[in-house]
């Protein structure tokens, strides 16, 4: 017998129910999510470049352009730029595809939201070109090898990967007492101390707004993560691997700093990984991912008991995701209110597919829905990520666009499915009577499709 629990598990825990899995689940709703935090069995053979590949690419076609304008040839300098914008364009295109086919066929759907959930708490936008080509990999890179591990380590590898460090500027960051600092003055140049790295992982990444951080400590943790830069470009280190994280020692400001008031001394890169290690430990780290987790996977006003309790199994475990993880999905509260979250767009898209059996078979068509209703892929538009609450999502326009979506996607395999059924499937027990009423008296197969996928039930999980 399908329970309420399995169709919470799939639906909202997981990415949207494909057929015959809610049977899967069947009463061990727990062991079924529980059981995708081993290893990663999402991350299939990936034959994309990595970042640092991409980086080395894109570079290489910048300087030919520059050559090109350089030598006032423009017919060269514009098959160079439209080089240039095709490489960036491809590689989103082809890093947003993979992520939406890896979404809608994985069996582990739990770990795969949960890679999309820290993606997006560790927010980049691709809007800004640097990052176009780079927020796919990011994801893959930083992201994914460690959902399932400690806290801390996802928190270095985002904060050092270059894609990070190129959206939040940092690599333009420069101690004002530095070496770097010191040639620049004499030559008339102001550099200048860049924030935006540290005021995000202040506010953002760890203790959140209300932290209990102050301005000075925003200051002195820039003046820490000065030199924390990527390796390339023209005339810079010739130690450096281009594309790779890399620690220019010349740019770094010198001396002990003092931030949250811990003292740190001067330890080159080392002194930054000191600071984030007693950040990832912080209380109000804990307190702030708890209440993201509690908001994105149980209510958009989460019980404060609920929070309270994922923080303090972080804490006590040393920032082990996996125990915070197990007592998410073991609290009573999590399981009691089924439909409690509205989708996303992104999570509307991803659950028509895995309903349908189906691959993306068409980008363009999914990176238009996706931009029409105002989440095309990795494009938050800032460090903030994407809203994660229904007051964001829902209006007589989204839901509009979403019934044309449904009818679309209703016609395409309205030869291969029938309604009713597929929305017990789906559904289980949370499929509505009304609802099942009105999809069985449909017109078409085509219309019931429909129906079914703009009904309350599906458009919530």
């Amino acid at each position: 017998m399908v329970t309420v629990q399995a169709a919470i598990a799939a639906n909202r825990f997981g990415l949207g129910a494909r057929p015959g899995e809610l049977a899967e689940i069947g009463a061990d709703h727990e062991g079924w999510l529980l059981a995708q935090l081993g290893s990663d069995t999402n991350a299939a053979a990936d034959e994309s470049q990595g970042s640092a590949e991409i980086l080395r690419e894109s570079q290489r076609l910048q300087r030919v352009s520059r050559e090109a304008r350089r030598n006032d040839s423009e017919e060269l300098g514009e098959a160079a730029q439209q080089a240039y914008r095709s490489f960036i364009r491809s590689q989103y295109q082809a890093q947003v595809t993979r992520r939406y086919e890896l979404a809608t066929v994985t069996a582990a759907p739990f770990r795969e939201r949960l890679v999309h959930f820290w993606t997006n708490h560790f927010a980049v936008s691709a809007d800004k070109q640097a990052v176009t080509p780079l927020a796919g990999i990011f994801e893959d890179e930083a992201i994914r090898p460690h959902v399932t591990g400690r806290f801390v380590d996802m928190l270095m590898a985002v904060e050092q990967h270059p894609t990070m460090i190129l959206y939040l500027d940092n690599q333009a960051s420069m101690g004002p007492n530095s070496r770097a600092a010191r040639a620049a003055d004499k030559r008339g140049r102001d550099l200048g101390l860049n924030e935006n790295l540290a005021r995000e992982i202040l506010e953002l990444h760890t203790l959140g707004v209300d932290g209990g951080y102050s301005q000075e400590d925003v200051t002195t943790f820039a003046k820490v993560l000065t030199g924390w830069s990527v390796g390339g470009g023209q005339g810079r280190d010739t130690d450096s691997t281009t594309g790779e994280f890399f620690f220019r020692s010349s740019s770094h400001e010198p001396g002990a700093k003092t931030i949250l008031d811990n003292r740190y001394r001067e330890d080159g890169v080392a002194e930054g990984e000191a600071v984030l290690a007693d950040l990832a430990m912080h209380p109000a780290t804990a307190n702030f991912l708890a209440q993201k987790l509690a908001r994105h996977f149980v209510a958009d006003e989460p019980p404060r008991e609920l929070v309270d309790g994922l923080a303090r199994a972080y804490l006590d475990h040393d920032g082990e995701l996996n125990t915070v993880y197990e007592a998410l999905v073991s609290a009573h509260v999590a399981w009691v209110e089924p439909l409690a979250k509205y989708k996303t767009p992104q999570d509307f898209l991803v659950s028509t597919y895995r309903a349908f059996n189906q691959q993306p078979d068409n980008p363009e068509r999914m990176f238009g829905f996706l931009g029409l209703l105002g989440q095309r892929p990795y494009t938050p538009g800032s460090p903030a990520g994407w809203p994660d609450t229904m007051v964001h999502w829902d209006g007589g326009d989204a839901l509009l666009k979403r019934i044309e979506w449904a009818a679309i996607a209703g016609r395409q395999i309205s030869d291969r499915a029938r309604p009713v059924e597929l929305g017990e499937a789906i559904l289980g027990p949370v499929f509505d009577d009304h609802t099942r009423t009105a999809v069985s008296r449909a017109e078409s197969a085509a219309q019931g499709l429909t129906l079914l996928l703009a009904s309350p039930e599906f458009q919530r999980r």
